[in-house]
């Protein structure tokens, strides 16, 4: 395939996708069937991976040998909402301006999946020695709830693949790091009186803007302690407070108080490291203010299971195949949350590499440039004529 050119199979492919409105709200099973019946058509196998209630499914796909030392490439099928943001085009359907391709969930990611089911009728007119997977899953955007699922039961039940390229948009550059996230929620039971009474009471607004300050400061402590990764923009663990609720009016200590925030861990510290400076300043606080009315109370929660961070190790084989693939370049670091993780505690090499830009990602009029779904299908071609050669 020369350089110029496009596969038109997978601009069509991606209007198919992006037409299908799988916000995380709602089930993705219409595009999972879609995609089912495509592969089918082509004699590929396929084998859902539902969820508890069956209304959402994630998807395996073997191209290829049944054998061990197969590429997974792995993408999510959930999109993130549009409403309340000014779309200047209709989100689910793709439009084309001025060599972009406009529509919720171009860019992230349904440009490499098209990209990747575009090339399936290339790979099975090849010898493949080893299999390329297609791994297709549900609710990245909520926290990766759908891969561990889809993960162990490829692990359990297929030869052992080698390697995995994440396809979130990365301007087809390796990303060999990424920040594991949780996201928390964290509540205060305070103890309610008159405003012009307040010893009588305890203001959880107040108690919990003690936490917030602590959740602040808990950056400046791991940079002042050079706790750093320069390889991220943002170089140290972050932690971030999105959301407050609490209070009741003006003039009563506010009863509750309920906060939602994250911490986004750099590879090295691990979340149980950062969470336990928060931990200790919780501790004290409820132990102090219990001290003044028993019925004050904190409690902490995760809202979803952490999603692992994506660590720069065990993925020499990975690598020296996108070297192959794209030709040596630099290796890149990102603060987005990704699957990576998930698939490299399991025991394989992980490396993240897809066509779009994460700037273009979650928002209004998003888009991916039609010359990164050249680049993207130029490398699954390659991919496919590379695993024709048993090394």
């Amino acid at each position: 395939m020369k350089a110029t050119e496009v596969p038109l199979d997978a601009q069509a492919i991606l209007g198919k996708l992006v037409a299908f409105n799988t916000v995380s709200s709602v089930s993705n099973l219409e595009l999972i069937e879609w995609v089912e019946q495509f592969l089918h058509r082509h004699d590929i196998p396929t084998e859902r991976v539902p969820n508890e209630d069956g209304s959402k499914a994630s998807l395996l796909a073997r191209i290829g040998p049944d054998v061990a030392g197969g590429v997974v490439l792995s993408g999510h099928t959930d999109v993130v909402p549009v409403e309340g943001q000014p779309w200047q085009t209709e989100p689910f359907t793709l439009s084309e301006r001025d060599g972009r391709l406009y529509g919720r969930g171009s860019c992230d990611m349904k440009g490499f999946l098209a990209c990747a089911l575009a090339t399936v009728p290339h790979w099975q007119q090849l010898d493949l020695q080893r299999p390329i997977w297609l791994a297709l899953s549900y609710d990245e955007e909520i926290g990766c709830l759908g891969a561990p699922d889809m993960i162990e039961q490829l692990m359990a039940h297929h030869p052992r693949p080698d390697s995995v390229i994440i396809g979130e948009p990365t301007l087809m550059a390796p990303v060999t790091q990424q920040k594991g996230i949780t996201s928390l929620r964290t509540t205060v039971h305070g103890v309610e009186a008159h405003s012009s009474q307040i010893p009588q009471g305890i203001s959880a607004i107040h108690a919990a803007a003690r936490l917030i300050e602590r959740i602040e400061n808990i950056m400046g402590e791991l940079e002042a302690e050079k706790r750093l990764n320069n390889a991220f923009n943002v170089p140290y663990s972050s932690l971030h407070v999105g959301r407050v609720q609490g209070g009741t009016a003006i003039n009563i200590m506010a009863r509750q108080c309920r906060f939602d925030w994250e911490i986004r861990h750099l590879p090295e510290d691990g979340f149980d490291e950062v969470f336990e400076r928060f931990t200790a300043a919780s501790n004290a606080l409820e132990q102090e203010l219990t001290a003044r009315n028993p019925h004050f109370a904190l409690e902490t929660e995760r809202l979803t299971p952490t999603v692992p961070a994506l660590a720069d190790r065990n993925n020499e084989r990975v690598l020296a195949l996108c070297d192959t693939l794209l030709g040596a370049r630099e290796r890149e670091a990102v603060a987005f949350a990704t699957e990576g993780g998930q698939f490299q505690n399991a025991g394989l090499q992980v490396v993240i590499c897809g066509p779009g830009s994460i700037a273009q990602a979650h928002q209004p009029d998003e888009y991916i440039e039609s010359d990164q779904l050249k680049q993207c299908a130029i490398f699954m071609h390659r991919l496919g004529e590379q695993l024709t050669e048993l090394n």
